[in-house]
Parts: structure tokens; sequence; C-alpha cells
């Protein structure tokens, strides 16, 4: 199939092959060439299966290493510890190329070559993706599957599939956005809860499991860091998720490592404002801990 697609492709549209991958589930060639329009990807899958269905002999010949007629064979030219005479695999009337490899004796035994498109390669080149054989059969058995579960998730046709899923993003783009303002709104009202107490605590922790960076900054842009600590978390009780240290400079500045190196996670801050990843959110109750004897030890001037 690749010598195929290979050969055809140089004779249509003068792009030369410079790799290819035989993958498990897919095959890519990489062509020498910047860009491939979906009409030349069209031509050239038309083209190939032609060919298959013109049941096109494919015979194997070996020639010696210093035979003139190697010269006319497509290769990347001899290792230079080769010995022996050169394979050479010719599909008739198409193409003649060096390899070692197992090959079908007709064309017609590939049964059909599907081209699933480009992707970007290297500098200048093309990667064109394609499937040869049973494997578009498979491929096409997989798709309907997943076809069939659509179908019945989205509870609509499969013409209707792709309709029916910009809605839901839509739907789910709106929840987010609601979801966003309801948390902001949420972290005012604890920043307020908190203000309106007539004693302030000196240390402020908590944590939700859902939230975001935006939410503990919030909150503590709302209460206010130049006298009270904050420690706030967002995330997994146990396990993943983020954390700011909050209030005056010196005390962040000083007990900021400690708290990532607690919660097993890593952080940066500036002007009183220490903030990372955490993956040991199971003990946030040491570092409240930590938080506590820091305050305790602290004086009126600090």
């Amino acid at each position: 199939g690749q010598h195929l697609i290979t050969a055809i492709a140089e004779q249509m549209f003068g792009f030369k092959t410079t790799s290819w991958e035989l993958g498990r589930q897919r095959s890519v060639i990489e062509l020498d060439t910047p860009s491939m329009t979906a009409e030349q990807v069209e031509a050239l899958e038309r083209s190939v299966n032609e060919k298959i269905r013109e049941r096109v002999p494919v015979t194997v010949r070996e020639l010696a290493a210093d035979d003139p007629k190697i010269e006319t064979v497509r290769s990347r030219g001899l290792p230079d510890d080769h010995a022996g005479p050169v394979r050479v695999v010719d599909i008739e009337g198409i193409d003649s190329n060096m390899c070692c490899g197992t090959h079908v004796s007709n064309l017609s035994d590939l049964q059909v070559i599907k081209l699933l498109g480009t992707e970007k390669g290297k500098k200048n080149k093309t990667n064109l993706v394609f499937l040869a054989g049973n494997r578009v059969l498979k491929s096409i058995e997989q798709s309907h599957s997943t076809e069939k579960a659509l179908t019945s998730l989205l509870k609509n046709g499969p013409g209707e599939h792709v309709e029916a899923v910009k809605r839901l993003q839509s739907s789910v783009k709106l929840l987010q956005k609601n979801n966003l303002n309801l948390l902001r709104d949420i972290a005012v009202l604890i920043a307020r809860d908190f203000r309106s107490k007539p004693v302030q605590s000196q240390l402020f922790v908590l944590h939700r499991k859902e939230g975001d960076s935006e939410f503990m900054n919030i909150i503590a842009n709302e209460i206010g860091t130049e006298e009270t600590l904050l420690f706030l978390t967002v995330g997994d009780e146990k396990e993943a998720g983020l954390f700011l240290l909050a209030g005056p400079v010196e005390a962040v500045e000083n007990l900021g490592p400690r708290v990532a190196e607690l919660l097993g996670g890593k952080g940066a801050g500036k002007r009183g404002r220490f903030q990372g990843k955490a993956t040991k959110m199971s003990r946030r109750g040491e570092v409240q801990a930590l938080l506590q004897e820091f305050i305790s030890h602290r004086s009126p001037e600090a």
C-alpha cells in the first residue's frame, strides 16, 4: 500500500516520500511538500484505488549489486555493508522499489486504501495518514460502534450528532460561567461573614472542594491581609489541589516555602501572597498547626 501511494503521489504531484511509518492502527507517509490540498488527497485516493481495481500484478526480482538496472529502481541507496543480490519489488508499469519485505502478488489483494488526511510534518514536510486492506474494515467497524453509542447517548440519528454535541458544549460553557459567578459570590460572602464578627481571628483557614485560584484570591482581597493570616485550599481533600497563603509580607515569605513543602507541592509568591499546587492535601491540619504556632509566638509589633 505504501509503495503504491508513494509512486502515484510522485507521478501525479511530484511529491517525494522521505520516510514512512507502519503504525499499529494507522500508517503515515512523510511527503516532501509543505502542504497538500483536500482535492489532491481525494484525487490521489481515487487513483490508487483505480489501480487496485485494475488488478495490477506485483512481482519480485533479484539484481546483482552492480547491475545497471539498479539505477532505474527507486531507493534510498544500499547500506555500506550490503552483500549479495538486491531484491526489487515491481508494481507493473507503476513502480520499482528496493525492498526486503513481504508483498502481495497483485494489487487487488490490498482490497482498498483510505487516505485519512494530512498532518503537519517536520520542516516543510507533510504527513499523509492512510489505512489499507483489513485496517479499513476495522476502522469502519469501530466508527460504526462509536456511531451507535453516540446515537444511544444523544437520542438522535448520526446525521444530527455534530449539532447535538455543539449544543451540549454551549450548555457546558454556560454552566461553567454560571458556576464561576456563583463561586465569586460565595467568596465575597465568606469574606464578609468573617469581617462581620466582633472579634476577628488572626488566622483564617478554609478548604473547599470546588474552587480555583481566583476564588481564593477574592477571599483574600475582601478580608484584607494586613493583620490576618489566611490559609486557603481548593480541590481534593486528601490528594491534589491548590493552596494560597496570604497575610503580612514577612510572615508569608517565612512560611510560604514551608507550607508548600508540607503539602508536597510547589509554589511562588510576592507581596504577601504565596500560592501553588499541592499533592498532599491530607496534611492541611499540619499546616494549620504550623500557622497557629507561628501566630502564638509572633510579637504584637510583628
